[in-house]
């Protein structure tokens, strides 16, 4: 089939979507970013390109119209692998749209689900469950009085995600859960020194480990259709301060508590009547005080995980080539069928998943060739790439060793 592909991005997103191209049409993607990481450089399966000035002084639509012409191919698909670009493709849709393909939704709906207040407040009201949230104004020093309905601990979290990112200080974190006020007032101070002056997000804590979190990723097609849905039970996750809220091990089409035909026909619901368009993930967690899951956010992107539904028979990369090139309709699908993902060795799911259960399903999948690490691909035959993967894998050792959450 006569088309390109260019992700944008070099992280383990980026990396797992090269490698759906790869496996389905035996595409190399382009790929540009920022800066190289370990995840994409000296991979066989891409061309990378490294643009340190990738989104400064309005040069990112400059180099993707270059790249699109260097290309020279009529049908050449884009896709952002962070909030940052996908924001950025969105902003710059007229322009980017005469030289490629994408399925992204519209700018309005993008800021009620980027930005974290807008988010709770247009969709509390909705058929979704979310958790009890306040915002805490920076500028204002206004909110933290609503502190006193929560109980301790408590969850902080930037409300803005995509200008928080713009600032670097020791010890950032993506999710700060902190136990008293006086923990809550400090790190309120650390991240109003760093120059972000947005609002934060006060959240109470659902109890509970890594097994009560849960995933779904949608893909809805440029009509605004969802066409797939997944639904999957986190049994990890990272717990180092920059990478906690990203998952390290799932099982798709698994689930230890009841009402999953409930929340799956509920997320469906909401994300066809709020005319969604493109790849988009919700983030959960069952909340065994009163059996419902709530929703902590919605993100308008693929996750780094995403891979899980390729691992089940569904690449994400055929349903932008059937939507976007083919123009196919697709019947809606929700994959039932049962997968492993994960990011980390063995030794690292033996140690820390604290569910018995969960640990059992994960090693009897394994054993029936139901699983999948979305870094490590046959097909890549990089030998540099490949010891840098085995000795991630012996950092992670070392990383659940030292960190707890």
């Amino acid at each position: 089939m006569d088309f390109e592909v260019v992700l944008i991005g070099t992280d383990a997103n980026a990396y797992y979507m090269a490698r759906n191209f790869h496996e389905a049409y035996g595409k190399k993607s382009y790929v540009i970013g920022r800066l190289p990481m370990q995840f994409t450089a000296n991979s066989k399966i891409m061309n990378l390109i490294i643009k340190e000035d990738l989104i400064e002084n309005g040069k990112f639509v400059k180099y993707l119209v270059d790249l699109a012409k260097q290309i020279n191919k009529k049908n050449i698909i884009l896709v952002g692998c962070n909030d940052d670009y996908v924001s950025l493709i969105i902003e710059n849709k007229d322009e980017l749209k005469k030289y490629y393909l994408f399925n992204y939704t519209n700018e309005e709906l993008l800021e009620k689900l980027v930005n974290k207040e807008k988010f709770y407040n247009s969709f509390k009201d909705s058929i979704l469950d979310l958790p009890q949230t306040c915002f805490y104004d920076l500028t204002k020093n206004d909110g933290l009085e609503e502190i006193k309905d929560f109980k301790f601990p408590i969850i902080i979290k930037p409300s803005n995600v995509v200008k928080y990112h713009q600032y670097n200080f020791e010890g950032q974190a993506k999710v700060y859960k902190l136990n008293n006020l006086d923990e809550t007032l400090n790190t309120i101070n650390l991240i109003k020194k760093s120059g972000y002056d947005d609002k934060l997000i006060i959240q109470e804590f659902i109890p509970g480990d890594d097994h009560l979190l849960f995933d779904s990723v949608f893909y809805c097609d440029s009509n605004k259709k969802a066409t797939l849905q997944s639904f999957g039970q986190i049994g990890l996750q990272e717990h180092t301060k920059s990478g906690i809220g990203n998952l390290t091990v799932i099982i798709n089409g698994y689930n230890e508590f009841n009402n999953t035909n409930i929340i799956q026909d509920k997320l469906k619901q909401f994300i066809e009547s709020v005319g969604y368009n493109g790849i988009c993930e919700f983030d959960l967690k069952y909340d065994t005080r009163d059996n419902k899951f709530k929703v902590f956010e919605i993100n308008p992107r693929q996750p780094r995980s995403g891979y899980y539904l390729t691992a089940c028979g569904y690449n994400l990369a055929k349903y932008l080539v059937e939507d976007l090139i083919e123009h196919k309709k697709n019947e809606f699908t929700l994959i039932k069928e049962k997968a492993v993902l994960s990011f980390v060795p063995d030794y690292v799911v033996k140690h820390y998943i604290e569910n018995e259960d969960y640990k059992k399903e994960f090693f009897a999948l394994k054993k029936k060739k139901l699983y999948a690490n979305p870094l490590k691909y046959k097909m890549d035959k990089s030998f540099k790439r490949n010891l840098l993967m085995f000795l991630r894998d012996i950092n992670y050792i070392r990383k659940y060793k030292n960190n707890s959450w």
